[in-house]
């Protein structure tokens, strides 16, 4: 017996403990944007601070908290995280509260979305995106006969979610909560909620956002813009047109890494919202087609974990890969559109590339999720193999 007791754990050693493909794509994700950020940010860092690494420095210190987060996330076994959705969602209300606080948030550009924290900016929005996908895949797993079966069932998470919506729209930040609604959305079609329920949600959320477009002018000019940015190339069209012209001197391999035009103070924000626009320009369509994949491949990886939990009974950590899945995919997809183009200006950064230290240790806590899920199925694989393995050996 004890021979294959060490069968059983010669073989969990031998299986890899976590998804290294995930983790070194995720890892080049980071490594690309520090180095993006560097190139796109130096010209405005050094004509407003004077230091052309001013930008760089704190990226650096975000990308350490970044991984502590990340590994923090991977070291707390998978049953916290779903005893804690309900408090995560309190706490990220409390935060959205609190920075609609007067003399508490903080603005630029007019919107308040910051609580200062020394020298570090919580952005509570970025945080209410995760804690949203942790309490709804665990409010899926312990109502689910209610999801599947009753209006009630799906309408109250839908409640909550509306009043967070709420809070962010003041700040105002339309963008996440398209981002937040619309994962939330997949997660309620993939626990199986009833067609016509759901359809019927879908309408509702989508005449809100129309209600919202229109009732902000700026909305619907961006909107207008955004169909022939050249006609408006010096008014609303502006960030957009010198996007597109980015792309374009970059074209099939780029003009170089650090060889921008574009990043010396025509293109607005191209550290943060628009840095995809100086990667298509300093390694052209080459570099934009390695990023499109990348994404991919991390989306990809995400829904294979979680077909796998499924698989396995393990629901929530299903819910939870999917939506992590869905919120890093969808994010990437709408700041890729927005910088080629095809979608309205909406301010969202680019996971793992964009300046901002709140999006990267969201989305690295979300990587630290998906990798703690995929430890735990290649575990459960090994001992299962090993006890197949113990099991002939006591039959012969």
């Amino acid at each position: 017996m004890s021979l294959a007791v060490a069968a059983g754990r010669r073989r969990l050693g031998a299986r890899a403990p976590i998804d290294f493909a995930l983790l070194l794509c995720v890892l080049g994700l980071i490594g690309l944007g520090l180095v993006m950020v560097a190139s796109a940010s130096m010209p405005l860092a050094d004509r407003t601070f004077g230091d052309p690494f001013f930008y760089l420095t704190r990226q650096a210190i975000a990308l350490g908290l970044a991984l502590a987060a990340g590994i923090l996330a991977f070291a707390l076994p998978l049953s916290w995280w779903q005893r804690s959705g309900g408090i995560l969602f309190l706490v990220g209300l409390a935060l959205l509260v609190l920075v609609l606080v007067p003399g508490v948030g903080h603005t630029v550009n007019g919107a308040t979305r910051w609580i200062p924290l020394g020298p570090f900016n919580l952005q509570s929005a970025e945080f209410m995106k995760l804690f949203a996908i942790v309490y709804i895949s665990g409010y899926l797993v312990r109502h689910r006969e209610a999801v599947l079966n009753s209006v009630h069932g799906f309408v109250r998470p839908m409640l909550l979610m509306v009043l967070a919506g709420t809070l962010i729209m003041i700040q105002p930040d339309f963008g996440t909560v398209a981002v937040m609604m619309a994962v939330v959305l997949g997660l309620m079609f993939l626990s199986g909620v009833q067609a016509r329920y759901f359809l019927l949600l879908v309408v509702l959320v989508g005449i809100a956002f129309v209600a919202l477009i229109i009732l902000e002018p700026y909305r619907v000019e961006r909107v207008l813009y955004f169909r022939n940015p050249f006609e408006h190339a010096f008014d609303g069209g502006y960030q957009l047109t010198q996007a597109l012209i980015a792309f374009g001197r970059g074209e099939w391999f780029g003009v170089g890494l650090g060889n921008g035009i574009q990043k010396q103070f025509f293109l607005p924000e191209p550290h943060t919202d628009f840095i995809a626009a100086v990667i298509g320009e300093e390694l052209g369509l080459a570099g934009i087609l390695v990023l499109i994949g990348a994404f991919a491949f991390v989306t990809w990886r995400a829904f294979a974990i979680g077909a796998r939990a499924i698989a396995e009974d393990e629901w929530f950590a299903a819910y939870l890969a999917h939506g992590i899945g869905l919120s890093i995919g969808l994010q990437a997809f709408v700041n890729l559109g927005v910088s080629l183009g095809l979608l309205p200006t909406k301010g969202l950064t680019l996971p793992f590339i964009s300046y901002g230290s709140n999006s990267l240790i969201v989305s690295a806590m979300a990587v630290g999720l998906l990798l703690s899920i995929d430890r735990g199925q290649r575990q459960r694989a090994a001992l299962e193999a090993g006890s197949g393995k113990r099991q002939r050996w006591v039959r012969v």
